[in-house]
């Protein structure tokens, strides 16, 4: 990376306008056959993927060579449409084989993807289309998600709707069939009800690709040419369009995914995750990709058509290097080990986590009944804006702690420092920052170089801000204790909701938990506490007097919950985190909570109203 040379920035050389890596070398990423050395005769045998579908009966092999032939077909008929080097592209499709196409194809020819996960609402998928200022879309007709059948041409055509009302025209809508019918466009979609079809603008996929040439020469790239946007949550409520950039993040990832996963090219590989999400992005497509591996790409969901489902896919393909969140290792905890005994899980050798912080109680569970105490659970920390892992073990080199993120990737410098900007040393906590850039980092947030400023650098000038709180213990190994906006400062004193969280997770009773802040009229604020119970336990006051001294006994008494609420459910996105903010507002009986189109279950917030602790009323 170039760095700058201003004296005033001496203790750190972190600023967002030096952000460039091997500025002005040309590149391309494209899928090359037969120039590998490791596979001398070519990838045509080897799988890039297993494709498993919704329905464990619905599966296929997907070889390099397929994948370069449908990436090049999808790649001429964009530019068939007017696509060109820079354009920037709407991808708004499921876990399907066409998702993973259309982005290659967009990075092979130069335009720019903007992946919106298939389960945001129209509103969002429009907010994306013009903040970005796509002029295409490629959605399809609909897709199952377990036993729900979701119309996805239905909201994106009101997405569409929305983007003309707005004077942002997307030029076409190009639907990708799923699953396939017969060749009549009357009778292709398969949801249900009939979604109007606009002449002007739709086109089937099948219909443009017909004919196409499966040849298509990838187009030279600057090493700083943008190569996707993709929009987090913002703590304005308004998403931000992180932007990457081609050769430091391909690098970054290809790296990252060899030596954190320590794989190898007779190995099979699976993350849980869905693409439209950062992880898939960069631990199913880019990094995968870019190692040469074969991995399984995974429409369905954990607990369908059984709760064995996860398991068993891993015995199915013989996974060695397995990848998910915590959110789904806690809901799998759930039905104990009997759904894992009825599978061979003797094929895995690394087991991995993302997304938030794991507790102590799933990393074990996770550690002995999974991996049967034989694979290291690799538990990452990363962020969109990072490109990918910035804290991780490494597998069979790095001692563990269950629940720590332990030390940073190769060239990764992070510190802690306090409120006042001082750097901490030794044992420490407070907020987590990155003293130096790495090729993966973020180069901004598109259109709006202000707010990626003021997000990431004001705060704490010459750092980048990780917006995460963070404790180093006296080994030097790294905690992450939780957003700083779910720190709590109780009676002067700053505690993590992780941490909260932790300690009543560990109750046999309790299969998750979520710890927000409430107004207290002395203590400033107090803690309200969430738990979702076990199948079959009961929520009372023995059981709530029994989280409160387990608390008490990790943590302290000044960490003592104020209240308790029983939560059947938690408020949780599609990709499975827990929107906090819902919980503080109902923790504090808000009842007006703002947009919840990002909700997987909003009936969740109904309930939980109606189960307030009285005493918080």
């Amino acid at each position: 990376l170039t760095l700058p040379s201003h004296k005033n920035l001496s203790r750190s050389y972190f600023t967002p306008n030096f952000l460039k890596y091997v500025q002005e070398a040309s590149t391309l990423y494209c899928i090359m056959k037969a120039m590998n050395p490791l596979f001398p005769n070519g990838l045509i045998l080897i799988n890039v993927s297993f494709r498993e579908g919704n329905s464990p009966d619905h599966h296929q092999n997907i070889t390099y060579n397929q994948l370069l032939r449908n990436v090049c077909r999808c790649a001429n008929a964009l530019k068939l449409l007017g696509v060109k080097k820079g354009d920037r592209v709407a991808i708004y499709l499921p876990m399907i084989p066409e998702l993973v196409y259309t982005m290659l194809a967009c990075a092979r020819i130069g335009a720019v993807h903007s992946i919106v996960f298939a389960g945001f609402s129209s509103e969002s998928l429009c907010e994306r289309i013009v903040d970005a200022q796509c002029n295409i879309l490629v959605t399809a007709d609909g897709v199952y998600r377990g036993d729900k059948l979701i119309n996805l041409k239905k909201i994106a055509s009101e997405a569409l709707e929305r983007c003309k009302e707005r004077y942002v025209p997307v030029c076409c809508s190009l639907l990708s069939e799923e699953p396939p019918t017969n060749t009549d466009a009357s009778n292709k979609l398969q949801v249900g009800q009939t979604t109007p079809w606009d002449e002007s603008c739709d086109i089937w996929w099948d219909d443009l690709m017909d004919g196409v040439s499966d040849e298509c020469e990838p187009e030279w790239m600057d090493s700083e040419d943008p190569l996707f946007i993709l929009y987090t949550s913002g703590s304005t409520g308004k998403p931000k369009g992180v932007l990457h950039t081609v050769t430091g993040y391909m690098l970054y990832t290809s790296l990252t995914f060899k030596y954190v996963f320590d794989y190898h090219h007779d190995d099979v590989y699976w993350c849980t995750a869905d693409i439209g999400w950062i992880t898939g992005h960069s631990y199913i497509t880019y990094g995968p990709l870019a190692n040469g591996a074969t991995s399984v790409l995974f429409e369905g969901v954990p607990v369908y058509p059984h709760v064995g489902r996860l398991w068993e896919i891993i015995e199915k393909y013989r996974v060695s290097k397995f990848y998910t969140a915590p959110t789904a290792i806690r809901l799998l905890m759930k039905y104990g080990r009997e759904p894992l005994q009825r599978y061979d899980l003797s094929s895995l050798r690394v087991l991995g986590t993302v997304g938030e912080p794991i507790n102590l109680e799933a990393w074990l569970w996770y550690y002995d009944v999974v991996g049967q105490q034989r694979c290291p659970v690799i538990d990452t920390f990363w962020q969109t804006e990072t490109g990918g892992h910035v804290l991780t073990p490494l597998p069979a080199a790095t001692p563990l702690k269950p629940g720590s993120a332990t030390c940073p990737f190769f060239g990764v410098q992070p510190a802690i420092l306090n409120e006042h900007g001082e750097e901490l040393e030794g044992e420490a906590e407070g907020y987590l920052v990155f003293r130096k850039p790495w090729p993966g980092i973020m180069r901004g947030v598109y259109g709006n170089q202000e707010r990626f400023e003021s997000t990431y650098f004001r705060k704490f000038p010459g750092f980048y801000v990780t917006g995460d709180g963070c404790r180093r213990d006296q080994d030097g190994y790294y905690w992450i204790t939780g957003r700083i906006d779910d720190m709590l400062n109780v009676s002067g004193h700053l505690l993590s909701t992780a941490e909260v969280e932790a300690a009543l997770t560990e109750h046999p009773s309790v299969a998750e938990a979520a710890v927000v802040s409430r107004p207290h009229a002395v203590k400033g604020e107090c803690l309200y506490c969430f738990v979702t119970l076990k199948d079959h336990k009961e929520f009372n006051r023995t059981l709530m007097e029994e989280l409160k001294r387990k608390v008490r006994e990790k943590i302290g008494p000044i960490a003592t919950p104020d209240f308790i609420q029983n939560a059947p459910g938690l408020p949780k996105t599609r990709s499975g985190k827990i929107m906090r903010r819902v919980l503080r507002q109902i923790a504090r009986n808000e009842k007006d909570l703002g947009d919840l189109s990002t909700l997987a279950d909003p009936k969740v917030v109904e309930v939980l109203f109606s189960q307030r602790c009285e005493a918080a009323a």
